[in-house]
């Protein structure tokens, strides 16, 4: 598993290979097809209406039928809540409902076009986890993915109302969540994921600062510099010129 807490695979099994451990937690998804999981001498078929999960540290194998595919969700260990990994243990083969369905359908769409941002993929997984072991997510987990969400477009007109609505939690509610998980503001954390946009397409970029500081949700070319400059006292054009003599 790489470094991060969270990696995503799509995969294909034939016939059943040594029983293998490793020290982080696996979700088996089935897309289509069937497979035979075993965990600790527990076996369950798997396929698109049952998930599988292997355990940090838990023996297993597996063996699929012609044709299977299945997305892979690694987890370290540090990731998982400790209330969902101890269902997830229980019930190593948990039946999948409609919302376990929809978010894997979506994840599915996502790498079918190549790899899915980890932004996204680090924002679905709690969802999924929570849905699949407690019937429905926890509010940090549903924070997660509105994070995700705004990171991978921050130039959708977001404000502290809209989050608050898409979490479906008051603003009060959200300015506490946003405190206790992270440290920071609503407002605080909008506004730095808007500049690190803006700051990849100037250095990344030609387009137009005025075209840039709209589509990374700034509402005029001169909010953006005033943004910018507070933030690392630079305008976007020296900004851009800086990285440009770098590069060359």
């Amino acid at each position: 598993m790489a470094s991060s807490t969270v990696d995503l695979h799509l995969r294909s099994y034939g016939e059943f290979t040594a029983p293998d451990r490793h020290d982080y937690g696996q979700l088996v998804l089935p897309l289509r097809g069937a497979l035979l999981l075993e965990v600790e001498g527990r076996q369950g078929v798997l396929d698109p209406l049952r998930a599988g999960f292997v355990a940090p540290g838990a023996w297993h194998a597996q063996h699929g039928d012609a044709g299977n595919r299945s997305i892979i969700v690694d987890i370290a260990e540090q990731a998982l809540a400790p209330d969902a990994a101890e269902r997830l243990f229980e019930r190593p083969f948990a039946p999948l409902g409609p919302a376990s369905r929809k978010l894997i359908e979506f994840m599915a769409l996502m790498s079918g076009s190549g790899a899915a941002p980890p932004s996204v993929v680090q924002g679905w997984v709690p969802l999924l986890v929570d849905t699949l072991a407690l019937g429905s997510p926890r509010p940090v987990s549903k924070l997660a993915a509105l994070m995700a969400r705004i990171e991978a477009a921050p130039g959708q007109p977001w404000t502290i109302e809209t989050m608050a609505q898409a979490l479906g939690c008051s603003v009060s509610r959200l300015h506490a969540l946003f405190r206790e998980e992270h440290d920071t503001t609503p407002h605080a954390w909008l506004l730095g994921r808007r500049l690190d946009k803006a700051r990849e397409w100037l250095a990344g970029s030609a387009t137009p600062i005025a075209e840039i500081a709209l589509r990374a949700g700034f509402s005029e070319q001169s909010a953006l510099t005033r943004a910018l400059r507070k933030a690392i006292g630079m305008t976007p054009a020296a900004y851009r010129r800086q990285h440009l003599s770098a590069q060359a």
